[in-house]
């Protein structure tokens, strides 16, 4: 099983989530549900994202539905820190959360640092913090905020950088990084999607030459970086359009 891409062969195909396999937070499209069920059926694939497991489920579960290759499907919740597979049912084979004293002073200090720097709003679209387990969340808008809010919040991402710095200089021992267009995630330290990638590969028994990937902020400094840093093939993209477009292109060569 393997898709061939510029005449090299990848066992596995990997995927970030937001803004490369769909809008953020918004479900797969029916065009993307059908090339992706085309992927599987002759390739492993993986999504990897800083998004709790629910995301997975509302934005690409629930969309595929029942279908015949679901075991060649892996997923990687709050970038690695989980991992999900398909046995009989979705079955999460490990989760390192954080400690009770860690996620408490990751909510306090990113809720002060928000509130200090001006960046606290008062109307968001859900809960501004939220405990992902192995992840704390910040969402400037809420977990719900329409796309267009959030691109027009921060669209130079200076905001999100202030935000992660305070927090990062006042969380030693946790790993603060950028996530999303508004959100700034905590883990555990050295966590990122290089980890993530690393522990898929050892439990596959893969290395990154078996691996392509694909992400929307390959760019220094965003989070679909460290995957790239790590040797594995990564191609960038704009937008599920996007990816749907160079994915196909590969697919149904």
């Amino acid at each position: 099983m393997s898709v061939t891409h510029n005449g090299k062969t990848y066992e596995l195909v990997m995927f970030d989530l937001d803004d490369t396999l769909a809008p953020s937070k918004t479900a797969m499209s029916d065009e993307m549900v059908e090339l992706f069920r085309e992927l599987l059926a002759g390739s492993l694939g993986c999504i990897i994202s800083g998004g709790q497991y629910g995301q997975f489920q509302s934005q690409v579960l629930d969309r595929l539905g029942d279908f015949p290759d679901r075991a060649n499907l892996h997923l990687m919740p709050t970038n690695g820190t989980r991992y999900v597979r398909w046995s009989e049912d979705w079955e999460t084979v490990y989760a390192e959360d954080l400690s009770d004293d860690q996620k408490a002073r990751a909510m306090r200090v990113v809720e002060e640092g928000a509130r200090e720097l001006g960046l606290w709003e008062s109307e968001t679209w859900g809960p501004i913090l939220e405990d992902r387990g192995s992840q704390i969340t910040f969402s400037a808008l809420g977990q719900s905020a329409p796309v267009d809010a959030k691109s027009a919040w921060d669209p130079d991402g200076r905001k999100k950088e202030s935000l992660r710095a305070y927090a990062a200089d006042r969380l030693p021992d946790l790993e603060v990084r950028s996530g999303g267009s508004t959100s700034v995630d905590i883990t555990a330290k050295g966590i990122d999607k290089a980890y993530g990638a690393r522990r898929l590969m050892e439990i596959l028994n893969l290395t990154t030459d078996d691996i392509l990937f694909f992400g929307d902020r390959l760019d220094e400094g965003g989070n679909d970086r460290p995957v790239a840093e790590l040797g594995i093939e990564s191609i960038a993209v704009h937008g599920w359009e996007d990816t749907y477009a160079k994915l196909g292109a590969i697919v149904r060569a």
